[in-house]
């Protein structure tokens, strides 16, 4: 057991016992809860969109219908040729050709009313992103 002498008084005392590098129990038990929430927020939001076009609409996680106007649309969408541009919910595409790839398998509709996202095709990366 090691004994440490405090500096203001001329005594020797024990350390406390269950101490670990002077570590308050209220800052430990803050980290954990702040960890776990974080985990839980990356798990809901991590979805890239690397897209797949499917032939079958019973595949597809979402089914879109390509609108004329902007003011339409749930989502402007740019399409990329680079995979390291396609973020969460950015409205930026990667067009994927593997299937077991994509994050997102999307069917295209003719029928507004059978769409689950309105989508606009832009020419401009800064116009991307949900409404």
């Amino acid at each position: 057991m090691l004994y440490e002498i405090k500096p203001d008084r001329n005594t020797i005392t024990r350390p406390k016992e269950n101490t670990v590098g002077n570590i308050n129990p209220k800052f430990s038990k803050m980290k954990t809860y702040c960890t776990i929430l974080l985990l839980l927020f990356g798990a809901f939001t991590v979805n890239a969109q690397k897209v797949y076009k499917t032939s079958f609409k019973s595949e597809a996680d979402k089914i879109i219908f390509v609108t004329e106007f902007k003011s339409e649309a749930d989502m402007i969408v740019f399409d990329t040729k680079f995979k390291s541009e396609a973020k969460p919910y950015s409205g930026i595409w990667f067009w994927t050709t593997f299937k077991s790839e994509a994050d997102w398998k999307v069917y295209f509709t003719k029928f507004k009313s059978e769409a689950t996202l309105k989508v606009y095709f832009t020419k401009f990366k800064s116009e991307a992103g949900m409404k």
